[in-house]
């Protein structure tokens, strides 16, 4: 049996409802799936019952955006307890963050003689978590770029003139709160951040593994992370990092992580005491 541990629905930055990422995740043969959208937890019961309806074992995921030594992380929480009090707080924190972002990326936006309406792209967003992608959207649709890859290539990339930083979590104050509801922390697509400086402090704050495998990953990438996560101990993961149609074409099926490793996944959210909603439903 084969997983994919990073998918994102339209509760945040995907294109795809939590039905239909399982829907396409069953196409593609896969046996076990997360839904990892950004900084919430919204889509989690509803790809849960989609997962159960369809015969797949379901993990409950997130996707933490985090900071470490002034450098943005994304962290990947697994198998906790989707409604912990404490995490729904913090996310709920993320989440306004998310749209004080949004705001101030119109009003650049605006200054720039964009008339674009913040209105316009929380209704794209539809969602508590928005992000860039739902003001490139909002860009399209309303006639200012052509493309998603033009409002980001002339507006939305870091030091682009709409590109607004956002405050964040400590990485190691992340892992503590995953751990606190009684799920796992990894380091999504290492890789990307094309430094390994910030993992042996993610590894002394308890960081529980590493998404080797990656759609953005290339081999020799990959070989080097499943090596460095063999050196520390830590569990193996991966996923397709799919969006729906948000990166032009659908990535689910490019990631498939062997049945192996998921498994290892599972024994130690069970050695944890994971809460029942960690799946399999």
């Amino acid at each position: 049996m084969f997983a994919d541990l990073h998918l994102h629905s339209n509760f945040s930055d995907g294109t795809y409802r939590p039905e239909e990422v399982v829907a396409a995740g069953r196409q593609h043969g896969l046996g076990a799936l997360a839904l990892t959208d950004h900084d919430t937890v919204e889509g989690c019961a509803r790809f849960a019952a989609a997962c159960a309806a369809a015969g797949v074992e379901y993990l409950a995921g997130a996707e933490l955006s985090v900071e470490y030594g002034g450098q943005e992380y994304h962290l990947l929480g697994y198998g906790f307890d989707a409604g912990h009090p404490r995490l729904l707080t913090e996310l709920a924190q993320f989440q306004a963050v998310r749209q004080e972002r949004v705001l101030e990326m119109v009003a650049r936006l605006n200054r720039l003689g964009i008339p674009l309406d913040a209105a316009a792209v929380f209704r794209v967003a539809n969602c508590q978590s928005p992000g860039r992608p739902h003001v490139a959207r909002a860009l399209v649709e309303g006639g200012h770029c052509r493309t998603l890859d033009e409002a980001f290539e002339r507006f939305l990339k870091i030091h682009r003139p709409a590109w607004v930083p956002t405050n964040k979590m400590a990485a190691a104050t992340a892992v503590a709160l995953l751990h606190e509801a009684g799920g796992l922390a990894v380091l999504a697509h290492p890789g990307l951040y094309r430094s390994d400086d910030a993992l042996e402090a993610l590894v002394a704050a308890g960081l529980d593994g590493l998404e080797c495998f990656h759609s953005r990953h290339s081999p020799a990438t990959t070989r080097h992370y499943l090596a460095t996560a063999a050196a520390h101990g830590l569990l193996v993961t991966g996923g397709s990092d799919c969006h729906g149609m948000n990166k032009g074409k659908p990535l689910i099926g490019s990631v498939q992580l062997a049945d192996e490793h998921y498994r290892r996944l599972r024994a130690r959210l069970n050695e944890t005491g994971a809460p029942a909603s960690a799946g399999p439903i």
